[in-house]
C-alpha cells in the first residue's frame, strides 16, 4: 500500500497503521470521496447528526494537502472581505464575511470535543516588507473591523515585531490572536477517529475509480462499490480525473516545506512566542517552530503541480534570507504537496447532479475554508441550503486556455505580482 511521503508529519503521526480496502458492495445514506480535511470533516458533521456515512479514501487519511501543509490557522480566504464583497455584492460579502472566522473555530472545537493531539498553539503573524505591506494591514483590520471583527488584531512596528520574529527581515507585521498553528496531520487524524467514533466507516487505499449518477448514486472501486442516496466529492487536487467536469475549475499547485534537525533554544530564540509567520508576498514564506523546536519553513509554487528539482535548492534559500543564523542548520525532511487553484482564487462548492455535491479550491487557505465548507455541505445535506448556496450562487469562471494552457497563463500572470512584490507596491 502507498504510504504517505516521507515528511515531519508522517514521522511524528500517532496513527501509522492503514485501514483496510473496501472488498464489497455496501449501500449507505451518504458516501464522501476523499479524506483530507473536508471530507473527514463533512462525514464527522454529518456522523454527528445521525447519518449513516461511508468515506472513501484513495490512499491513507490526510494523505494529500491535508496532511502536508503548513499547519497555520489563518482566518478568512485566500481574498480579503472587501475585495469579496467588491467582487460578488455588499449581500454576498456579508454573508461570507459573517463566516470568517467560523473555520479556525470548527478546528478549536474539535480539538476540545475529541481531545484531539495536534500541537494547537495559538496567534499567528503576517509580516510586511515594505511600507506598501505595512499599509496594507492597516487596511486589513480596518476592514474587518468593519466587518464586526474589531478584536484580536495587533499591528506592530518592526521594533514590535521583534519580540515574535527575530529577524530584520520585515518593516512590521500584524498579529492576529485568533490565528494559529498545528500539527496537520494528526488533527486530520483525530478527527476522522472521532468520525469513526459516531459510527462511521472509513476504508482506505479505496480509489474511486468511476461514479454514475441517479437517483441510487453508485461509486466504484476496484474491489467495491457503494450505493449512496448522496455523495460528496471532496478529492480536491487529488481527485485524479474522476469527475471530468471538475477538471476545469481547478488547478493543481505544489508548495515546498522543510524541516530543520531539532534546534532546541536556538528555535525558541528566533521565534518567541511561538506564533506560526507568513509574509504579504504573493508568493509567500510561511514558518513556525515545531514541538519539538525544529524550524518548518515553507513557500514557493509550481503551477500544475509538478515537484521542483530540488525542494531543498528552492526553499533553503528563503529561509536563510529570513535567518542567516541557520545556514548552518541540518534540514532532516523536505517535501511537497498540491493544493488546488481556482481562477477567482476564491473556494467553490457546488452539484454536479442533485444528490451530489463537491467542494475544491481552498487556493491555499485550506485549512480553515475546509472546516467551514465541510459543515455548509453536511447543512445542506440535512435539508438547510441557506449558507452553502451563498457560496455555490457565486459565478465560476474556468481557466483560459483549457487544460494545456492554463499552465503557461497562469505564470505568465504572477510575473507581475512577483514583480510588484519585488517594487514593494
Amino acid at each position: 500500500m502507498i504510504e504517505h511521503v516521507d515528511s515531519y508529519y508522517a514521522a511524528t503521526a500517532h496513527r501509522k497503521d492503514a485501514r483496510p480496502p473496501l472488498n464489497s458492495a455496501i449501500a449507505v445514506d451518504v458516501c464522501v470521496i476523499g479524506g483530507g480535511f473536508t471530507g473527514v470533516n463533512a462525514a464527522l458533521e454529518l456522523a454527528q447528526r445521525g447519518v449513516k456515512v461511508v468515506l472513501l479514501e484513495a490512499v491513507k487519511i490526510g494523505f494529500g494537502a491535508s496532511g502536508r501543509n503548513g499547519g497555520q490557522i489563518v482566518n478568512g480566504y485566500s481574498r480579503d472581505l472587501d475585495t469579496i464583497a467588491s467582487r460578488y455584492g455588499e449581500q454576498a460579502g456579508r454573508k461570507i464575511g459573517a463566516m470568517a472566522r467560523e473555520g479556525g473555530n470548527i478546528i478549536r472545537d474539535r480539538v476540545a470535543q475529541y481531545n484531539i493531539q495536534c500541537n494547537l498553539k495559538p496567534g499567528g503573524i503576517f509580516t510586511a516588507l515594505n511600507p506598501a505591506q505595512m499599509s496594507g494591514l492597516a487596511r486589513h483590520v480596518k476592514t474587518w473591523s468593519a466587518r464586526g471583527f474589531s478584536d484580536g488584531f495587533e499591528l506592530l512596528d518592526k521594533t514590535g515585531l521583534q519580540r515574535h520574529v527575530k529577524t530584520d527581515r520585515y518593516a512590521g507585521g500584524l498579529v492576529d490572536h485568533y490565528g494559529g498553528h498545528l500539527h496537520p496531520l494528526n488533527l486530520v487524524q483525530g478527527e476522522a477517529a472521532a468520525f469513526e467514533s459516531l459510527g462511521g466507516v472509513i476504508y482506505e487505499g479505496s480509489q474511486v475509480n468511476e461514479v454514475k449518477f441517479g437517483d441510487v448514486v453508485t461509486v466504484k472501486t476496484a474491489h467495491g462499490e457503494v450505493s449512496a442516496k448522496t455523495v460528496l466529492v471532496c478529492g480536491n487536487a487529488y481527485l485524479k480525473n474522476v469527475l471530468p467536469d471538475l477538471e476545469t475549475r481547478i488547478m493543481p499547485v505544489s508548495s515546498q516545506i522543510l524541516v530543520t534537525e531539532p534546534l532546541g533554544e536556538e528555535a525558541a530564540a528566533l521565534l518567541p512566542s511561538d506564533m506560526c509567520v507568513e509574509d504579504c508576498n504573493y508568493i509567500l514564506d510561511y514558518f513556525r517552530r515545531t514541538a519539538d523546536n525544529r524550524i518548518l519553513y515553507g513557500g514557493g509554487v509550481v503551477y500544475g503541480g509538478q515537484d521542483p528539482a530540488s525542494i531543498r535548492a528552492k526553499i533553503m534559500p528563503l529561509m536563510h534570507k529570513t535567518f542567516p543564523v541557520l545556514k548552518d542548520a541540518r534540514v532532516d525532511f523536505a517535501w511537497s504537496g498540491n493544493f488546488a487553484l481556482t481562477l477567482t482564487r476564491f473556494p467553490q462548492i457546488g452539484k454536479l447532479a442533485p444528490n451530489v455535491y463537491f467542494s475544491h479550491g481552498d487556493s491555499g487557505h485550506g485549512v480553515t475554508t475546509t472546516h467551514l465548507l465541510a459543515r455548509l455541505l453536511a447543512e445542506a445535506v440535512t435539508g438547510d441550503t441557506s449558507r452553502f448556496d451563498v457560496f455555490a450562487g457565486l459565478p465560476y469562471f474556468p481557466f483560459p486556455g483549457g487544460r494545456s494552457l492554463r499552465v503557461p497563463l497562469t505564470v505568465a500572470g504572477s510575473w507581475w505580482y512577483r514583480f510588484r512584490d519585488w517594487m514593494g507596491v
